[in-house]
């Protein structure tokens, strides 16, 4: 039988993990958030109170629901304290050894029939899985970026996952008013296997001197109907998340057509990796973008 989720605790307060407080607090969730420092913590909160101010300016929930919202939202930097909540989002950096290491830590601490999941873009739920005492109870439980805004979630299996499970976090993603995808435990999942290869595509083509870069974005958003161009796209989501994905969809799938533009590897290198950190495939220092080649 599926368990009623009726607490949740989200491990990292960064975009994602914010995010996902954010909608899971409106869906009237009580949430437990953690991060290794206070000041991440603190910034979440702010960051999350201006994002349902904004709901709040443009008429989509009132005043009382966004202080309700907040009121169901806390902190806590001691991981431990989360294994009492009834499912667990692992929102943590996209690297395998960290979401391995946080798991371990609260492995000995969880009730036993509490969900554990994983925010994951790329890792294979398996084998995240397998590490911990449920595999049946684990599951990819995948937001898009920006979570308030975005209405698909990719809901992966393990090998091991069990039918209560997904029914149960299934009926979480219903109560948020967002849409479940159902993917198979492939690298990539559905989303990114599609996406992350047209992003590397079009810096191939920046590459190889097919188009600049505001040719190729421009071509996308009025030649296909994109709303972003790929190489704005790839800037937004962070060029080091996108040649992560890309490096694990070459080393899953072993093959060729997936392998890392040299170019995109130099922008990471380089340590400009889109928004985040003022240059990418654009420079955002001044009042407009301006693309870097």
């Amino acid at each position: 039988m599926a368990t009623e989720i009726r607490t949740i605790g989200v491990i990292g307060a960064g975009q994602m993990g914010n995010g996902i407080a954010h909608v899971m607090a409106l869906a009237e969730y009580n949430v437990l958030m953690t991060d290794v420092s206070q000041d991440a913590l603190d910034k979440a909160l702010d960051h999350i109170r201006s994002n349902l101010a904004r709901q709040v300016g443009k008429g989509r929930i009132s005043e009382e629901v966004m202080n309700a919202a907040m009121g169901r939202i806390s902190t806590t930097l001691a991981l431990p304290e989360l294994g009492q909540m009834d499912l667990v989002i692992e929102a943590a950096t996209e690297r395998e050894s960290v979401k391995q290491a946080i798991f371990e830590d609260l492995l000995p601490h969880l009730k036993p029939d509490t969900i554990l999941t994983s925010n994951t873009s790329s890792i294979s739920i398996t084998r995240l899985a397998s590490r911990t005492d449920r595999p049946e109870k684990f599951m990819g439980f995948h937001f898009m970026n920006p979570v308030p805004v975005m209405q698909l979630v990719e809901l992966i299996r393990g090998i091991a996952t069990d039918e209560d499970t997904f029914a149960s976090c299934k009926a979480v993603v219903d109560r948020l008013g967002k849409t479940a995808a159902s993917a198979e435990d492939f690298p990539a999942f559905i989303v990114n296997r599609i996406l992350m290869p047209m992003i590397n595509e079009a810096v191939y083509t920046l590459y190889e001197g097919v188009g600049s870069v505001q040719s190729i974005d421009q071509s996308m958003k009025l030649g296909a109907n994109h709303p972003m161009g790929p190489l704005e796209l790839a800037d937004f989501i962070g060029l080091d998340t996108c040649l992560a994905i890309m490096n694990v969809l070459h080393d899953g799938l072993a093959d060729t057509k997936y392998r890392p533009c040299p170019l995109l590897t130099k922008y990471v290198e380089a340590g400009w990796l889109g928004r985040k950190t003022e240059r990418g495939f654009y420079d955002y220092r001044g009042e407009v973008p301006v693309p870097t080649r």
